[in-house]
């Protein structure tokens, strides 16, 4: 018999009224059930900072193979080879090498003058509007540019992909996958599979290029090139994580700067607050806030057995707002100095931290040289609603 808690709160991941402000709930479970269990939905959680950096790096306990996302993983799906989010070491450790010859200090320099030719483009157009949105007009749109014309994905297939993605993603209230075996398959696969195959007859100095040539050294020591699925795969990875998140981010930056504005008017007056800034946005809304583990052997936490088989809950987003690692944590604080979780910790700290910061910096400096001062539209504005990350999918303002 799987035990329960107590405390006489309810947390539901896929309840769209509370993953619209869940700030109240995760609050509750820290101080009355650190260790939450759902009945319903049979998930353990935990959300205080230091539960959750301690479980990030229990990857033998805490397991990434079977899924990063509690629905994936209650599917029982069958994880390709490539998918670095789903994967632990030694095979994790192989790919990761691999990814991180993507986001080296070369690529990332080469990505600022084109994430900010992308964001001018999206801007410009926009002066004397009255107002625009800032999700659709920009931070659905200059993420994905810069990394699809870093691969060499054609601009009119990009928003193919990026629909594609956040129809995979989408959540629906109660949304819960039966368990089915059946392999998972990235979206936009096919499109992808076209491009690689063309490239690997047409080699350039892209990214995609530097995949198809890529060795991996297996645990054993042998060198191989990556197969075709792994490619592939690796490209999806990039192509999504590489994007939505971000959006998620500068949306977030467009909210919270609306709603401090004599904090914005300091950003203004000093672009070179414009980092802190960007880092607090991460910490007050973490744009991935919740990461699912497989639990691989019975373990203890607050007096309690979480039994192997179970899936569990690590509320990063709780535990940037965890009051016994912050102080006055929900307070939003551009001057603020401090560490957060939104990008991980440890083994799994996000490749792609570099890529979204800089994106997320490009994209505030070039808003507040064109307007100073804003206002969300809250009554036109739109949530989105996914598996893996939260935040605005339409977001307008007033200038």
């Amino acid at each position: 018999m799987r035990e329960s808690v107590d405390a006489d709160v309810y947390y539901d991941p896929y309840d769209t009224a509370i993953d619209d402000d869940p700030y109240p709930v995760w609050k509750r479970l820290r101080d009355e059930a650190p260790l939450y269990y759902n009945e319903k939905h049979d998930f353990y959680a935990l959300s205080r900072f230091d539960d959750v950096v301690a479980g990030i790096q229990d990857w033998n306990t805490f397991r990434s193979g079977r899924g990063t996302i509690m629905e994936v993983i209650t599917s029982g799906m069958e994880i390709p080879s490539g998918l670095v989010l789903f994967e632990d070491p030694p095979v994790h450790d192989m790919h990761r090498k691999i990814m991180s010859r993507v986001f080296t200090p070369r690529r990332i320099a080469a990505i600022e003058p084109l994430a900010r030719k992308f964001t001018v483009e999206a801007l410009d157009p926009l002066i004397g509007s009255g107002g625009f949105d800032v999700v659709a007009d920009l931070g659905a749109w200059m993420p994905m540019r810069t990394i699809g014309a870093l691969l060499g994905i054609p601009e009119q297939d990009q928003a193919t992909i990026r629909d594609s993605t956040d129809k995979a993603l989408a959540v629906r209230d109660g949304a819960r996958r039966e368990r089915t075996g059946k392999a998972y398959v990235p979206p936009h696969l096919g499109m992808i599979a076209d491009y690689v195959d063309w490239r690997a007859e047409n080699p350039s100095d892209d990214l995609m290029s530097d995949l198809i040539n890529a060795e991996v050294v297996e645990p054993d020591g042998t060198r191989r090139r990556l197969d075709r699925g792994e490619i592939l795969t690796y490209i999806n990875t990039i192509m999504g994580a590489g994007s939505e998140t971000t959006t998620r981010l500068i949306g977030f930056t467009g909210q919270l700067l609306s709603d401090h504005p004599e904090q914005r008017r300091e950003i203004v007056a000093d672009l070179s607050l414009v980092p802190a800034a960007i880092e607090e946005v991460l910490r007050y809304e973490a744009p991935s806030p919740v990461q699912a583990r497989y639990v691989a052997a019975d373990t203890r936490h607050h007096g309690r057995t979480v039994p192997e088989g179970a899936v569990l809950l690590l509320i990063n987003g709780s535990a940037n707002r965890d009051e016994r690692r912050y102080p006055d944590p929900d307070r939003f604080d551009i001057h603020r100095r401090d560490t957060h979780l939104s990008f991980g910790f440890g083994l799994h700290f996000c490749l792609g931290a570099a890529l979204a910061r800089l994106e997320g910096r490009v994209a505030l400096e070039e808003i507040l040289r064109r307007w100073p001062d804003w206002e969300v539209d809250y009554a036109k504005a739109v949530r989105g609603h996914t598996s893996s990350v939260r935040g605005w999918a339409k977001l307008p303002v007033t200038t």
